[in-house]
């Protein structure tokens, strides 16, 4: 990777930078304190986002998108990350997913998703099976030419919004010789589909605003023209199109922390404690030096998987360092930036509380801290044949 950004990427970075700050902060508050975002709020933030031809800049130039790449995009996510995400949310960055879309699928499902005429979400989790996919139970079994699903996923982001949902289901079961093994298919599922309901899930202490759904099938049927990928292939759709997600975790917690560190640098400068700025106490001093030097640490694994994946190179381990680092140091970040503002730091004056209560989720979600250090030593140990 050549360290530093060329001049286009610099522009990405500020373009999306000043969009933020101008059209997603100045909303923020009333997200916080309403857990909702207006609807006419969402639109013009959408609207905006398609005039400056950002939206669905995941995509390629191929499907009428910006065809940025995955270095690029972890700029995009990154500069996102400094805002609420109940609000970003409709920057649109449909799934990547949908280009595995065939046949009709293309104009009913992928075109209208990257020109924002319709919104996606994705859905995996349930109750019973969080990092453990093939756990899931959430079932789908032949009937005539059709599938008929039961179960329940939860902890669906985004799906408030959903015109239609990705949704991987378990469609048979395989014996080995350490167990029984789902085997598990994609589908498209239309919003108002008969067995087919969304509604509110759990109020979480992350993110208000940005709200995860439960979704509930009960005799759902789908045809075979709702499966997205081949049947029971959808580990396989899954690693092609969804193998960078981590990426953005990581990417957003590095502009959050940034936000966050901007905050803590502002007041340690400003802030009089015993006749002298509190920066000049080497208490204070030192914890912003650590800051600054975790974020930076950061950021550079984070656009360094991204520039492998750009290469062709294998990026696994890669991806759930720069995850598992940067989720973890915005933890610390946001926890020191409160500790710099003392009482204020938790007062709802400052978004300091919030940048703290939002950091915890992003250990959990996208593969806990604990996945992503199996994945890591996974990877080293089996080059050894351990």
């Amino acid at each position: 990777m050549q360290y530093g950004l060329n001049e286009e990427q610099e522009m990405i970075a500020a373009t999306v930078r000043s969009f933020v700050e101008n059209e997603i902060y100045p909303h923020e508050e009333l997200v916080e304190r309403t857990g909702e975002v207006p609807h006419e709020i969402a639109q013009e933030i959408k609207r905006k986002t398609l005039e400056l031809g950002f939206y669905a800049c995941n995509f390629p130039e191929s499907v009428g998108c910006a065809g940025l790449n995955h270095l690029e995009f972890a700029l995009v996510e990154r500069e996102l990350g400094r805002g609420s995400m109940a609000l970003n949310h409709f920057f649109g960055r449909p799934q990547n997913i949908l280009m595995a879309c065939e046949g009709e699928q293309v104009e009913r499902y992928l075109m209208p998703a990257v020109r924002g005429e319709k919104m996606d979400a994705l859905a995996m989790t349930e109750p019973g099976a969080g990092s453990d996919v093939r756990g899931m139970k959430c079932a789908a079994v032949r009937d005539g030419g059709d599938w008929v699903v039961n179960g329940t996923k939860h902890f669906i982001s985004g799906a408030e919004h959903a015109d239609f949902v990705i949704v991987f289901i378990a469609t048979g079961e395989d014996m080995t010789p350490k167990g029984p093994k789902k085997r598990i298919t994609a589908f498209l599922v239309d919003r108002g589909a008969p067995g087919f309901t969304i509604r509110d899930g759990y109020k979480s202490v992350s993110h208000r605003g940005y709200k995860n759904m439960i979704l509930e099938f009960d005799d759902c049927r789908l045809p075979d023209a709702q499966v997205l990928g081949e049947v029971d292939g959808g580990f396989e759709v899954m690693n092609t199109w969804l193998y960078a997600t981590r990426i953005t975790v990581a990417a957003m917690s590095v502009g959050r922390a940034r936000r966050a560190f901007d905050y803590a640098l502002t007041y340690a400068a400003e802030r009089e404690q015993f006749g002298q700025k509190i920066g000049k106490f080497q208490g204070v001093s030192f914890q912003i030096a650590d800051m600054i030097t975790e974020i930076d640490a950061a950021d550079l694994l984070t656009l360094a998987a991204a520039d492998r994946l750009d290469k062709g190179l294998p990026a696994n381990r890669e991806i759930a360092s720069a995850k598992l680092y940067a989720s973890e140091m915005l933890a610390r970040v946001t926890d020191t930036a409160i500790q710099i503002h003392g009482g204020m730091g938790l007062m709802d004056d400052y978004p300091m509380e919030r940048f703290w209560r939002d950091a915890r989720v992003e250990r959990i979600w996208d593969g806990t801290s604990e996945i992503q250090r199996h994945i890591i030593s996974r990877d080293l140990l089996r080059a050894l044949g351990a």
